[in-house]
This record gives structure tokens, C-alpha cells and sequence, in this order.
């Protein structure tokens, strides 16, 4: 039996370039003229031999690789931006976000106390203890730490989930709970707000939350993945309580369900309606109910 050589191969089917069918198994293979204004010389193949598909050969001749099997990362999703002198970037959102900041000269942030992974030498970082009544009895964070560039400043949360950029503008008021603050520009300011004792319980948040105003940047950290939703005027949405990390909207307090005995059987316990126009910040996890389970397991162990 004389050997025949691959008609689309010596013709010179390149790239892009239709191939006839595959004969089957079994079946004779047709001979194709080459494309006009090409003669009979072949064309090289943009492709390296071990891409190269052999056209015309039955599937079952190429036995599957014992080799791995090398699939395509996930694409790591990632926020960045600039302010004044300062360039960010939040990165590992895909598993554990991180705060990356680029501090120009004299650039400034600051950040919850402890939160600094690594920086740069020629960053100075000041360590402040703001003690006040008001503190005292907010029971907020009494020490927070500030950075000075030039150089970088990698920061992450305590806890496992995500970080949003909150652009903050002049006049406009953002409320933020009191565990979703990780760092913000320099002219943020930051002040305690009291909720009221009704809305503190029935919300899930504490007695306190902060009220950020100025202008500048914030970066808010989550339990778990971080959903956005924008209201339009009078447009409604219901959040359960335990899962808000920052809104700039009305808000009122309803019961599950609408009555007391509804509420204990959905297990949703009270919920927040908000209205428009506005934007609300929600957790995927609840830290309370994270915090419940912990100890129902740590319980159990003998």
C-alpha cells in the first residue's frame, strides 16, 4: 500500500480558511484543488505543531493525554481609581479582598486600628487614641491609625468577604455600620450617629453608627460578597436585618411576615424597608448568625 499524503495538508489550507468536512471512518477521502492564486505550495501554519489539528484522521486515532489538564484562571476581578494624589486598588475579590493604596507625597489616609497587612519604608504610619464620652458610650473604635506617603499601604478586614469604594461627595450623608469601616481618605469625616433605641433593635445594627460626610473616599469591608441596590424615587426594597453595611436612603422597621407569630415561623425575624431615591449596601452573610452557629458547634465538642 503506497502512503498518501494529507490532501488539505499539501494543498494548503491555511488559517481561517474553510475545511471540507471530515470524512468517517470507513469512508474515501476526496481530493480538493488548492485555492486559486496559490499554487501548489504549502502554507506554513500559524500555529506551533502540538496545536495542530491533523484534518481528515478518525477521532478515535489520537488517544486522550495522560498529562494534567490545564484550565483557564478566573479572570480576578478588581476595583481601582485615583483621588487627588493617591492611587488604589482593591484586589482578591475572587477569595479575600485587599486594600492596596499608592500614596503620593504627603497623601494621606486613615484606616481601622490593626488593619495594615504591609508598606512600604518611607510610609509613616501614626497610631491615634481618640478618647471622648461619646466614645466611651458608642462603644466605636478608639484608635485609628494614619498613613503619610509617599510609598504603598496594603490593608484588609478582619473578616473574610468584600470591599467597596464609597465615593463620598459634599452635602450628601452616608450611614455605615459600625464594623463595615476600613479606611478613607483624609476628608472624610467620620462621626458617631445615634439610631435611637427602636431602629438600633429592630435593624440588627448597634445603638451607634457612623455618619460619614465631606468629601473624599471610603472603603467599606463585608461578611461575605457585597450586593448593590439603587432605588429610584419612591422605589422600595426590603433588606433583612443583620445584612446592611451602608445606605444613604429612608428606611422603616417592619416585622416578618406582618405579624409576631409569622415572624418566628419564616425565621426572618424584622426586616428594613427602604425607599428612594438612594443606594443600599447588603452583605451575602449575617455575622450574627455566623456567630450563633460558631458556638452550637464549639458547644457540641466533648
Amino acid at each position: 500500500m503506497s502512503y498518501q499524503q494529507d490532501p488539505y495538508q499539501q494543498q494548503g489550507y491555511g488559517q481561517g480558511q474553510q475545511y471540507p468536512a471530515t470524512p468517517q471512518y470507513g469512508q474515501q477521502q476526496q481530493h480538493y484543488p488548492p485555492p486559486p492564486g496559490q499554487g501548489s505550495h504549502p502554507q506554513q501554519s500559524a500555529y506551533p505543531p502540538q496545536h495542530q489539528q491533523s484534518y481528515g484522521q478518525p477521532s478515535y486515532a489520537q488517544p486522550p493525554s495522560s498529562g494534567p489538564t490545564h484550565q483557564s484562571a478566573v479572570p480576578e476581578a478588581s476595583d481601582s481609581g485615583s483621588y487627588r494624589n493617591l492611587k488604589w486598588t482593591v484586589k482578591h475579590r475572587n477569595t479575600n479582598s485587599t486594600l492596596n493604596v499608592q500614596l503620593g507625597q504627603g497623601g494621606i489616609i486613615k484606616s481601622k486600628a490593626g488593619a495594615m497587612i504591609h508598606m512600604s519604608p518611607t510610609v509613616t504610619l501614626q497610631g491615634k487614641m481618640k478618647v471622648s464620652m461619646k466614645k466611651l458610650f458608642t462603644g466605636g473604635s478608639m484608635t485609628e491609625s494614619s498613613y503619610t506617603g509617599p510609598g504603598l499601604v496594603a490593608l484588609a478586614p478582619t473578616l473574610f468577604g468584600d470591599i467597596v469604594t464609597l465615593q463620598i461627595q459634599q452635602g450628601s450623608t452616608w450611614n455605615v455600620g459600625k464594623d463595615a469601616y476600613l479606611a478613607s481618605t483624609n476628608d472624610v469625616v467620620k462621626d458617631t450617629k445615634s439610631q435611637g433605641l427602636g431602629k438600633a433593635f429592630f435593624s440588627g445594627e448597634d445603638l451607634f453608627i457612623y455618619n460619614f460626610t465631606g468629601e473624599g473616599v471610603a472603603w467599606l469591608t463585608s461578611f461575605g460578597a457585597i450586593e448593590t441596590k439603587h432605588l429610584g424615587q419612591g422605589e422600595q426594597h426590603v433588606v433583612d436585618n443583620g445584612h446592611l453595611v451602608a445606605w444613604n436612603c429612608k428606611y422603616a422597621i417592619e416585622k416578618a411576615g406582618g405579624s409576631g407569630m409569622s415572624s418566628m415561623k419564616s425565621g426572618e425575624g424584622l426586616i428594613c424597608r427602604f425607599t428612594g431615591p438612594g443606594t443600599v449596601y447588603i452583605q451575602t452573610r449575617n455575622l450574627d448568625d455566623f456567630a450563633d452557629w460558631v458556638r452550637s458547634k464549639a458547644g457540641g465538642q466533648s
